[in-house]
Formats: C-alpha cells, structure tokens, sequence
C-alpha cells in the first residue's frame, strides 16, 4: 500500500483508470437495480486485481483497522469505568450473576466465572477476562449499591 506504487500505477494506466470511472458512472447512471451494484464491485475489484493489490493484502488491511478500532474501543471503556464506577448502579441476579450500568457502559458477569461482557456505548466489546481495572470497576460499583 505504499504511495509511490500507486502514483506510479495511475501514471502508467491512467487510460484504464479513466475508463472504468466512465463505465462506473455509466452503470451507476443508468442501471438502476441490485444488478448495478454487482457491475459496480466487479468493475472496483477488476481494477484492485489489475493493479496488483491481492485479497490478502485487503483483507489484512482491514483487519488492522479493525483491531485498531477494537483496541481504541477497549482502551476508552477502562478508562471510563474508572470514571463513572461511582455512578454505577449494580443489580444482582439472584443466582449469582450480576448487571452494572453507568451512562456509558453495561458489564454482565457471574460470579462463578472470571470473564464479563462488556458493551460499551451500545457496542459489545465481547467477553474481556476480570482484570483490575474490571475488578476495581465491579467492587466499587458492589459498594456504591450496598451504600444507598
């Protein structure tokens, strides 16, 4: 994915380039079903495999921004469970699972076992190991709800 790569494949085939835009706008312009959208992909993937980016390379690049954001996203939850453990409201299940919620995050567990679902703004994190931020994150919110 390096720059000069590319540079060099659009100088090189700009005749290529210039006509797959037209045939894109073409289709996109007159076609006007699913079908448009299908010769819309071929065309795209046409010219990624002309120009020698392979699914792989593709696929690899999505998946490190997407572990990225996945990361980013884990990182923003600790940090706003040490943030709002004092404004979290703990419901115990009964049966020794247990619900905390604050404003931005929801952390379902059990007792009986050392992992939790985090969903954090609407978005599951998945399933994180109690680690001492969760851990902290959980007690504070047990105290906070045996204080009121």
């Amino acid at each position: 994915m390096n720059p000069e790569v590319w540079s060099q494949f659009i100088r090189e085939n700009w005749l290529v380039i210039v006509i797959a835009l037209v045939l894109l706008f073409a289709v996109i312009n007159l076609v006007k079903t699913v079908l448009k959208w299908a010769i819309v992909i071929v065309i795209v993937a046409g010219l990624f495999i002309y120009s020698g980016v392979t699914m792989d390379q593709i696929g690899n690049a999505v998946n490190q921004v997407a572990d990225g954001t996945v990361s980013t996203l884990k990182k923003e939850a600790q940090e706003v469970m040490l943030k709002e453990a004092q404004d979290a409201v703990y419901t115990s299940g009964g049966d020794g699972t247990f619900t905390i919620t604050t404003p931005n995050l929801e952390v379902k567990g059990s007792a009986a076992e050392d992992k939790v679902e985090v969903i954090f703004r609407g978005v599951s994190l998945g399933k994180w190991s109690v680690n001492d931020t969760t851990k902290s994150f959980i007690d504070e919110a047990r105290k906070h709800q045996s204080s009121k």
